[in-house]
């Protein structure tokens, strides 16, 4: 199955690929949560298989992401302050709000130069850089530099996936059909119990 998915994708144009991945990866930062990783992940495989090439994921998908972390920046440069201070959300305390201040201003440099190794994060991330009106220029590169790195592992593990379709498929395949015999036994047990209840409820 998923042998032949990859197979279909990699009949596409290459410019659409390349298109399709730099998409996901700029708005992972604007609407999460988004399967960026697993669409990167995805393409990686084709690397193997078409004109796909290592390189140029790399930087396309960088850039992209980099590039979708200031806009969520410029969002919490704007925005940020008006949404947080504006008292209609009750559940946010100002006394957690200066904890952050003091947290984000000591350590957030460091914090999105890791931040692409934190799922569920990154938006987070990406809009309090903002609100902390963080350096620009400096944040874009820290940005940047962990996208590179988290980026270089997917597309490496997705050039191992596409080398091993046929043993990945093996095991996906084998994996549904004992979750299809758990969920139909369950399916007996439950249907069962109920038959019983009824009757004795008779």
């Amino acid at each position: 199955m998923l042998q032949e998915i990859i197979s279909y994708i990699s009949t596409l144009d290459p410019a659409l690929i390349y298109v399709v991945l730099f998409f996901f990866a700029f708005i992972e930062n604007i609407f999460p949560p988004s399967p960026s990783d697993f669409v990167l992940l995805v393409g990686a495989t084709l690397i193997s298989k078409s004109t796909l090439g290592f390189i140029p994921i790399l930087l396309l998908t960088s850039v992209g992401s980099a590039i979708g972390f200031i806009v969520m920046y410029l969002i919490g440069e704007f925005f940020g302050e008006k949404v947080l201070r504006s008292g209609k959300f009750k559940f946010i305390k100002q006394e957690s709000l200066d904890k952050a201040d003091r947290f984000f201003h000591k350590y957030g440099y460091n914090i999105i130069l890791i931040n692409r190794f934190l799922p569920g994060t990154r938006a987070v991330v990406s809009f309090f850089s903002g609100v902390h009106k963080l350096k620009p220029t400096r944040t874009f590169i820290y940005a940047g530099v962990s996208s590179f790195v988290w980026n270089a592992i997917l597309i490496f593990l997705g050039i191992q996936l596409g080398n091993n379709l046929e043993l990945v498929d093996k095991y996906l395949s084998e994996y549904s059909q004992i979750i299809l015999a758990v969920t139909a036994v369950i399916i007996i047990i439950v249907l069962v119990r109920f038959l019983v209840k009824k009757k004795k409820g008779k």
